[in-house]
């Protein structure tokens, strides 16, 4: 035996025994998640991927990808301070500044990543972060990380976020999803920038669900409120859905962007964005100023979606972009639900506690913009046939 490995006779109990403890009280709520490994290929209907646009496979992102590593190699090789910026990276945030409206552009590893980088970045201890209640996990993390003072307000309330910031004296930014991801609806962009302004705060909106479906030619839902470019507004977004490819990146004034290159540890510790993810998102981006019409399509998906759901008399939030959700009786029967929509050829999502803030499960649907009205029929009809008890009831 080692000179200094532990006795096994003298090992404390098993100190992992709580996971088990854990695991059972998820079992009784009906919280359990696992992976589920798909294959390239399936028969299954898709409506739970993030893939608004239907660019994922497109053979022009496919072949942005192929011709990135080809050229650049599988890999980016070091954090983008040090060899993991390529003439690609810097490609893609010109581009991706000019169509969103910005004046420049930071691609990160993730759009959790690009949230981390931009909340942490923008706010010390000093600072107030106002931050709406329905936002996704990564800007709540962003809070943590920040060491800021976080004050939580209450879901799309501009009101309470101009009085929050009014009460505070010090440097503050309001931060905000701009397509919440639970119920798909929008954010009061407007109101929140009005209070931003009054009250001398920045404004950071996580633009994930907005780009590729909002604004004209999916510009995103700043561009569509008139705020892209402002000079108190940095948006964030990621490349992983309606790009179709992998990513996050920032957006914002020069300024913004070389303090984050400065000071964001979400960028500077990280490995760059691989090749084959930036060029399949630049080729998509492309390809989404060539073909502008599949945003408005987007949003006809999910229009016809819920109308149809809630026309048979299920309860769905109307979506504001391409998120279509339809409450469950509980997580066990959200849970069934999906699992009988995917017996019956239709693969949806499913959201239960803790991702969703009001504690109602649901089913969630992601509208395509290749979707056929042969293929939005036969969703609706599935999901109206594997229904459970008291669906209809909601």
């Amino acid at each position: 035996m080692p000179e200094h490995a532990p006795d096994p006779a003298a090992a404390p109990g098993d100190v992992f025994a709580w996971i088990d403890d854990a695991e059972r009280a998820r079992e009784r709520a009906g919280l359990v998640r696992t992976l589920r490994p798909r294959p390239a290929s399936s028969p299954l209907l898709d409506l739970a991927s993030n893939d608004y646009l239907g660019l994922s496979r497109h053979p022009g992102t496919v072949r942005g990808a192929r011709e990135a590593v080809e050229r650049w190699g599988a890999g980016a090789t070091g954090s983008r301070l040090v060899t993991g910026t390529t003439e690609l990276h810097a490609e893609l945030e010109r581009e991706l500044a000019d169509f969103c409206g910005f004046e420049a552009a930071l691609v990160l590893s993730s759009g959790y990543a690009a949230n981390l980088a931009a909340v942490t970045a923008l706010s010390d201890r000093g600072t107030l972060v106002v931050s709406d209640a329905g936002n996704h996990a990564s800007i709540v993390d962003g809070c943590r990380l920040s060491r800021a003072d976080t004050a939580v307000i209450p879901h799309s309330d501009p009101d309470a976020a101009r009085k929050t910031l009014a009460a505070h004296a010090g440097r503050a930014l309001l931060v905000s999803d701009s397509v919440f991801s639970v119920d798909g609806d929008a954010a009061p962009l407007a109101g929140y920038a009005a209070a931003c302004r009054a009250e001398g705060a920045a404004l950071v909106v996580d633009d994930a669900h907005g780009l590729g479906v909002l604004g004209e030619g999916g510009r995103g839902a700043l561009y569509a409120e008139g705020l892209a470019g402002a000079p108190g507004v940095v948006a964030t977004m990621t490349l992983s859905k309606s790009l179709g490819s992998q990513g996050g990146a920032v957006l914002g004034p020069a300024r913004v962007i070389r303090h984050l290159v400065n000071t964001a540890r979400t960028f500077i510790f990280d490995t760059g964005l691989a090749p084959a993810a930036t060029g399949a998102a630049l080729a998509s981006l492309r390809l989404l100023r060539r073909e502008p019409e599949r945003a408005g399509r987007a949003r006809e998906v999910a229009r016809l979606l819920h109308e149809r759901l809630t026309a048979s008399g299920l309860t769905a939030a109307r979506p504001d972009a391409a998120v279509v959700s339809v409450r469950a009786p509980s997580a066990a029967a959200a849970l069934r639900w999906a699992a009988d929509c995917r017996g019956a050829g239709l693969f949806v999502g499913c959201f239960r506690p803790p991702s969703v803030p009001d504690g109602i499960s649901r089913l969630r649907l992601t509208a395509r913009a290749d979707l056929t009205g042969e293929e939005i029929t036969r969703a609706v009809e599935t999901i109206l046939s594997t229904a459970p008890p008291g669906a209809a009831d909601r």
